[in-house]
């Protein structure tokens, strides 16, 4: 007999107080809203995820949380620094619902509300192809259409090409930038190896635009500029 219960899938967007490059800059506006709201209500409308959590240190964040729809995990000090990972507020977030609420997910949506630039059905299609694939985790990716170089040693390499024998860019292999909007992973990947990513992985491919980060005010402007672009395209 199949199963009609859904399994749960947990969706957590961690969200730290502190910021030196924008203060407060996961509720900076965005469009008309907090920046983080437009990851909350991305995660809401998933029909794949059954809740969303903001794990934060902070009243505001936590408040603007709650009017948005999402619930909140208060996350203590000890990581909440500059040097906290985010794979230790994922950690404490998911050891919190077990030991309260005897809640584990199958999966993991671990969204970065400072990469807020997804398509309505993203995190759908990226839960669905990390099943498909019967992969442990996956990380969503945009486009490289870039020739790469490193300095290594005190000498100037090129990376993903022979500059001896150019190619033209639509020549090159596929490859592609991690740009830090959706993860998805099983809980024992991060149990097991202290990190996001782990076993059998999977790559969710979004567009260029997706891997833009907001870390400076530039970037925000840059951010609301790309998802006002994307909004009349689309209407």
């Amino acid at each position: 007999m199949i199963s009609l219960v859904k399994p749960p899938v947990v969706a957590l967007i961690p969200a730290r107080g502190g910021s030196k490059g924008i203060p407060k800059k996961n509720i900076s506006m965005v469009l008309g809203k907090p920046l983080i709201a437009h990851t909350i209500e991305q995660a809401l409308t998933s029909s794949s995820v059954d809740r969303v959590v903001v794990t934060t240190d902070d009243d505001d964040i936590a408040a603007v949380s709650v009017t948005y729809g999402a619930e909140v995990i208060r996350r203590p000090a000890a990581i909440s620094d500059d040097y906290a990972s985010s794979e230790s507020a994922l950690l404490h977030a998911l050891h919190r619902m077990k030991k309260i609420e005897q809640y584990e997910p199958e999966l993991v949506v671990f969204l970065q509300c400072t990469s807020p630039i997804r398509d309505l059905g993203d995190i759908d299609r990226a839960i669905a192809k990390l099943r498909t694939e019967k992969a442990d985790s996956l990380l969503s990716v945009s486009p490289n259409h870039r020739f790469i170089w490193a300095e290594l040693n005190g000498v100037a390499k090129s990376i993903n090409y022979d500059y001896k024998n150019r190619p033209r860019r639509q020549d090159l292999e596929p490859q592609f930038v991690e740009n830090g909007s959706i993860y998805v992973f099983r809980p024992w990947v991060l149990e097991s190896f202290g990190n996001r990513l782990g076993g059998k992985l999977a790559l969710f491919v979004m567009e260029e635009d997706a891997s833009l980060d907001v870390d400076t005010i530039f970037d925000l402007s840059m951010v609301e500029q790309f998802m006002l672009a994307r909004k009349d395209h689309k209407t």
